[in-house]
């Protein structure tokens, strides 16, 4: 997989947090579980041997998407500050298309990171139905499980983002 350059096009990473502990005193303050951080260890592993680093991050600012993004960005080695979105938490599909929107233009590999269903929703809605035969097929019989990912080549700008402007390049779901 290539990196995003300098042909107009980009790359949008829409992920669901890793597996969280089932209960804290408020779901915004779940944690990862064990299981979790490794996932999302194996999740970055996977995206740093595909080539992918970000030149921005939208995470939301629950726990367990903070702690998700720490685990991926270390085992990708990523070096980028991610900006934290309580409007994300919350997020639907609608909201979620915004604030991607408000990317910056230079942003040519962004990296989202949510909570599901929206995430799952995102990423069916941007899919032009022209991807990669695989990675379609995982998407739509493995669903969108925790640490589940979909890296979609995007030919419009942020601001243009919309239902049907991303091909799916691949999909990646671990152990779900």
């Amino acid at each position: 997989m290539q990196q995003s350059g300098s042909d107009g096009t980009r790359r949008l990473v829409v992920m669901r947090h890793a597996k969280a502990q089932p209960t804290a005193p408020s779901d915004q303050e779940r944690a990862l579980a064990d299981r979790g951080r490794g996932d999302a260890e194996a999740a970055g592993r996977w995206l740093r041997d595909q080539g992918i680093t970000p030149d921005a991050a939208l995470v939301s600012d629950a726990v367990r998407t903070r702690q998700t993004w720490e685990h991926v960005a270390a085992a990708a080695a990523w070096d980028v500050g991610p900006d934290f979105s309580a409007g994300l938490y919350a997020a639907g599909s609608d909201s979620t298309f915004d604030l991607i929107r408000e990317a910056d233009a230079d942003v040519a590999t962004l990296v989202v990171i949510g909570h599901n269903p929206t995430m799952a929703s995102v990423a069916e809605l941007i899919d032009d139905g022209d991807g990669d035969e695989d990675a379609t097929t995982g998407l739509v019989t493995r669903g969108f499980p925790t640490s589940a990912l979909a890296v979609f080549t995007v030919e419009c700008t942020w601001a243009d983002l919309g239902p049907g402007t991303g091909r799916l390049e691949a999909f990646y779901a671990g152990d779900g």
